[in-house]
């Protein structure tokens, strides 16, 4: 995994200050982004996993290495699910995976990547996201971290226009810092996607939660419908 493929975008990818969208372009983004259909057919399948790998996230790494094999047993009955690993640590490193549809193969690749102080970068992982979509439709992207600390506003600009490419977000807040999840929410709200906090304690909640997530992304609504889990029903009125 340390030799995956550096994220950075270095071209610029936001507006400038002088730039940036207003409240009222933000909503306009959401409003459009709910004309879009769900999932189309080409985007089934494909889920980009991204992880904050700060050292804050420590304790709980174990535990994600190890829920992220349910995604694919879940996916598995509706047509299997293709994931790429994203990751940030550290002082600005960044890295993708290839995409891959081996349980194994994730696993493996998780075990690799060891926590390192650093600040979050999450505005790389929905600009890589974005830049992965244009390529190849993107079914859905999950997040999991426990902090923010970046503009808002540049989020949620790049937040927009993966709403409008049809990409929800699923995010996954470790913990109870505010400004994590007053990002969280707003990068949900614009993709309409979720917003699913949870702790070391809610294991088995956060493993029904991936299978669904997993679940929508191989087969859309109407295989997360069918499955009629818990996790499900939870996840359906945000995407609706």
């Amino acid at each position: 995994m340390t030799k995956g493929k550096d994220i950075t975008n270095r071209s610029p990818d936001l507006p400038s200050e002088g730039n940036r969208s207003s409240r009222g372009e933000i909503d306009a983004f959401l409003k459009q982004a709910k004309s879009l259909a769900p999932v189309g057919g080409d985007a089934r399948g494909r889920l980009v996993f991204a992880l904050d790998a700060t050292m804050s996230r420590q304790p709980t790494w174990d535990l994600a290495c190890g829920l992220q094999a349910e995604m694919f047993k879940a996916a598995a009955d509706v047509g299997g699910l293709t994931v790429q690993l994203v990751y940030f640590r550290g002082f600005g490193e960044s890295r993708a995976s290839r995409w891959v549809a081996d349980p194994a193969a994730l696993r493996d690749l998780m075990v690799r990547i060891s926590c390192r102080g650093g600040k979050t970068q999450i505005k790389k992982v929905l600009a890589h996201a974005r830049r992965e979509t244009e390529k190849k439709p993107v079914a859905a992207l999950v997040y999991v971290g426990d902090a923010m600390e970046e503009d808002i506003d540049e989020l949620s600009n790049i937040a927009g226009e993966l709403g409008l490419l049809g990409v929800r977000a699923f995010m996954f807040h470790e913990g109870r810092d505010p400004n994590a999840e007053q990002a969280f929410r707003e990068i949900a709200r614009l993709t309409r996607g979720a917003y699913l906090p949870f702790n070391a304690a809610s294991a088995s909640e956060l493993k029904d939660l991936l299978g669904a997530v997993a679940t929508y992304a191989a087969g859309g609504l109407k295989a997360l419908e069918a499955s009629g889990s818990s996790a499900a029903r939870r996840l359906l009125p945000s995407l609706k």
